[in-house]
């Protein structure tokens, strides 16, 4: 069993920047793509950014592109989401997530269903 549990969340002004973390325990780490989703209120759960178990592939959602950053550190077993000119439409219950569906070096997935592992959400709330 994997768990994964976010950590970082906070309220921070309209331009700020914010660091989330994701620490993940139970299976090797180095093995899963990792993923960031949000959900804010009212609203469905939406892709923000995925990265590959190499760290060599990245992908984002159009809407926080050039703001955002995903990383991973695979000896600390952690993935980490920074964010740079937050906007008050950034605010949502940010989740990360792991998938072992594929084992290539560039499988970074934006659809939530190819995920397996789930965390528990740390709240984002962005004042404007």
């Amino acid at each position: 069993q994997v768990q994964l549990v976010e950590s970082g969340g906070g309220l921070v002004q309209a331009g700020g920047s914010l660091r989330v973390s994701c620490a993940v325990s139970g299976r090797t780490f180095s093995r899963y793509a990792m993923g960031w989703f949000r959900q804010a209120p009212g609203k469905e759960r939406e892709f923000v950014a995925a990265i590959s178990w190499s760290g060599g592939n990245t992908y984002y959602a159009d809407s926080v592109k050039g703001r955002f950053t995903i990383s991973r550190d695979n000896a600390k077993n952690t993935v980490y989401l920074q964010m740079n000119s937050l906007k008050p439409e950034d605010t949502a219950v940010y989740y990360c997530a792991a998938s072992g569906r594929y084992s290539g070096s560039t499988y970074a997935p934006s659809i939530q269903y190819d995920y397996d592992y789930w965390g528990q959400g740390t709240q984002v709330t962005v004042s404007s």
